[in-house]
């Protein structure tokens, strides 16, 4: 098999794994959720790899599927190390999109909605989640921010993230919740790190090394 056909391979395995992730939330089937979740990540990852992408692109959905993997528990300590995990994420986002000029006006749009999102959620959360998690909406929200640096898909996959956090956090505080509420944190989740590894990939110019092993693909920050 080419490249080329095994990194459409790889794109096409990640769809599938999130329509059954989809699909088994919408039908209650817990089962089908623990088996295809854990795909999600190393999937997009396997197929940044074979596109070329830069290791910091690789290190974030790495991170995010150990935070998929953390939150598959209801204990509180796994709660946080995924949040963690995520936050750590976020942080190679955030080195990926570098120095890159980016609108000031998102800027108060992205303040605003953080300090509207801290300040409402603040007296409903835990006790113990209210520090972390306003520490990790703040840098949540700086990704979002910034990954207009890498374009209009990356920018959407920037808002999405920051919208299905928002959804898991509002479930956290104890507020009312959309039908369905756990298909619309995965549908957002999924569609959030898909845009931002596309955007980030377009933006930069990744594509198949030929030639090479897919290890030895192109992997600089």
């Amino acid at each position: 098999m080419s490249r080329e056909g095994f990194s459409r391979q790889l794109l096409g395995t990640f769809r599938v794994a999130v329509a059954a992730d989809l699909l088994s939330l919408l039908a209650g089937w817990d089962t089908g959720h623990l088996i295809a979740k854990p795909l999600l990540m190393p999937l997009l990852a396997a197929y940044a790899v074979t596109r070329g992408a830069p290791r910091t692109l690789i290190a974030a959905l790495l991170l995010g599927w150990g935070g998929d993997v953390f939150l598959l528990s209801g204990a509180d300590w796994a709660f946080l190390l995924g949040m963690g995990s995520f936050a750590a994420g976020h942080i190679c986002y955030l080195v990926l999109f570098g120095r890159r000029r980016t609108n000031p006006a998102a800027a108060v749009l992205y303040a605003a909605v953080l300090v509207c999102a801290v300040g409402l959620l603040r007296a409903d959360l835990p006790d113990g989640l209210r520090v972390p998690v306003a520490g990790y909406s703040l840098l949540l929200t700086a990704m979002a921010y910034r990954s207009a640096a890498l374009g209009r898909t990356a920018a959407a996959g920037g808002a999405l993230f920051l919208l299905s956090d928002t959804l898991i956090a509002t479930g956290l505080a104890g507020w009312p919740r959309l039908p369905a509420a756990d298909f619309w944190i995965m549908l957002t989740y999924a569609a959030a790190q898909y845009l931002l590894t596309t955007g980030a990939m377009g933006a930069l110019g990744c594509t198949p090394a030929r030639g090479r092993a897919y290890g030895e693909a192109r992997t600089a920050v």
